[in-house]
C-alpha cells in the first residue's frame, strides 16, 4: 500500500521542529508499503501543496499526525483545530483515501477531535503497533475491533477501542529513519529531536503528557539513544543543536546519568538540550550533563510559592528550585525557568512572592506566563 504520512505543523516558534513522532511510526511500518512523508511545515500554502502531493502520490492511506491543539501562545484551540478541518477537506477533495489521526494533539482528546474533525480513523497514544495492524485489517478489509486505542464510526456512533493491555518497549521500535524528512528542516533550522524515555509518573495538576504517554516508564537502552545521535549526525551532519523531548530528562536520574556517560564515552560532540526537574537532580548529574555537552535546560518551576506549588501538585519545593539553579550555575548550564501566574486559588501576594523569588534567584532564563481559565473572555 501506498501510505502518505501528513505532518500538518506550521509552527515555528521559537523554532521549527521535525515531525519525529510521525517518522518513528512511519518507520515501524511493514517494509513492504510505500511511505512518504508530506511536511507542511515550511508551506506558505500548505492546502496546496498537501493537495500536489497527494495528486503526484495516489496514496491507498492517508496519515495525519497532529502535533498540537494550540498555538505556542497558547491563545486558544479554536483557529488549530479549524485548520485541520481545512486539512482533511484537501485531502478528501484529492484523494478518495480513508484517513487515519494521530499525534499527540489528538491524543489529548481524541473523542471530541473525531466528532468535530471525521476522519475515518483515529488513533490515540503509541502508534507503532496500532498503526501498521490498521493498515493490514485495511489491506485485508478485516474487522479492527481488537486494536488498542483506535477510534473509529460505525454508523454515526464513533467506537473508541480500550487501550493496550501493556506499554510499548522502546528498545523493540526502529529508530525514526531520518532519510524520509523534510531536509528543510536541517538546511534552514539545523535541528533535530531525540527520545530517551516515554510515561512521566508526575502528577502536574496541567499537563497532558501522562495522557499522551501514559504514566509508566519505558526506558530506551542509553548505547541505542547515542547511536541514534550518531545517524542524525552522520546523514545530516549540517545538524547543529538536538532537543532531547522526554517530559523530563532527569527522572529517573540513574537513566539520565547512564545517556550522558554514554554521551561522553561515545560521542557525537553536538550541544543538547532538554527538560529538567529539580526533582532528581543533583551535583553528578548536572557534572554528567555539563560533560555531554548540554548546552540548556528548560525547567517548569512554576511558582516561587510553596503554597501554589503544592496545589499544582509538582512535588518539590522552592528550595529544590534554587538547589537546581545552583547546582547548573556552578557546572555552567545555562537554566531556563517556567513561571504561571494566576494560577487557581493564587493571590496577589503569591504572585508577588513569585517576582521576588524569580529576582532573588536570577537564573540564565525566566519564562512567565498567565493561567487564564476562559481565554475566550
Amino acid at each position: 500500500m501506498k501510505v502518505a504520512f501528513v505532518s500538518g505543523n506550521q509552527e515555528k516558534l521559537p523554532d521549527a521542529v521535525i515531525p519525529l513522532g510521525l517518522l518513528t511510526v512511519a518507520s515501524n511500518i511493514p517494509n513492504h508499503h510505500d511511505r512518504r512523508i508530506i511536511d507542511l511545515c515550511f508551506e506558505e500554502d500548505p492546502h496546496g501543496a498537501l493537495e500536489a502531493a497527494l495528486r503526484d502520490f495516489s496514496p491507498d492511506v492517508v496519515a495525519l499526525g497532529m502535533r498540537n491543539i494550540q498555538s505556542a501562545d497558547y491563545s486558544g484551540t479554536s483557529d488549530t483545530i479549524a485548520y485541520y478541518a481545512s486539512l482533511l477537506d484537501t485531502v478528501r477533495s484529492a484523494s478518495d483515501a480513508p484517513i487515519i489521526m494521530g499525534g499527540s494533539g489528538f491524543s489529548v482528546m481524541p473523542n471530541e477531535l473525531m466528532q468535530r474533525l471525521r476522519p475515518d480513523f483515529g488513533i490515540s497514544g503509541e502508534a507503532e503497533v496500532a498503526f501498521p495492524a490498521l493498515l493490514n485489517r485495511i489491506e485485508n478489509g478485516e474487522n479492527v475491533d481488537d486494536i488498542g486505542s483506535l477510534h473509529h464510526f460505525l454508523g454515526d456512533l464513533l467506537i473508541s477501542n480500550p487501550a493496550a493491555s501493556e506499554f510499548l518497549d522502546m528498545n523493540d521500535l526502529a529508530m525514526a529513519d531520518r532519510s524520509l524528512a523534510d531536509p528543510r528542516h536541517y538546511q534552514r533550522v539545523g535541528i533535530d529531536a531525540v527520545q530517551t524515555k516515554r510515561g512521566c509518573p508526575l502528577r502536574c495538576e496541567y499537563c497532558t503528557y501522562p495522557i499522551i504517554e501514559g504514566r509508566v516508564g519505558r526506558l530506551r537502552d542509553p548505547s541505542a539513544v547515542v547511536d541514534e545521535l550518531h545517524a542524525i549526525v552522520e546523514l545530516h551532519p549540517e545538524t547543529n543543536h538536538v532537543f532531547i523531548v522526554d517530559s523530563v530528562f532527569n527522572l529517573p536520574r540513574t537513566h539520565a546519568k547512564a545517556v550522558c556517560r554514554e554521551m561522553i564515552e561515545r560521542g557525537p560532540e553536538i550541544p543538547w538540550t532538554c527538560y529538567a526537574n529539580p526533582l532528581g537532580f543533583d551535583a553528578e548529574l548536572a557534572e554528567l550533563m555539563s560533560q555531554a555537552r548540554c548546552a540548556g535546560m528548560e525547567v517548569g518551576s512554576d511558582s516561587g510559592s510553596n503554597r501554589i506549588l503544592e496545589s499544582l501538585r509538582k512535588g518539590f519545593t522552592t528550595d529544590q528550585i534554587r538547589n537546581l539553579n545552583r547546582l547548573a550555575r556552578e557546572a555552567a548550564i545555562p537554566d531556563c525557568h517556567t513561571f504561571l501566574l494566576g494560577t487557581p486559588g493564587e493571590t496577589m501576594d503569591d504572585v508577588l512572592m513569585t517576582l521576588e523569588f524569580i529576582i532573588d534567584l536570577d537564573p540564565f532564563g525566566a519564562i512567565l506566563m498567565a493561567w487564564v481559565d476562559d481565554y475566550e473572555a
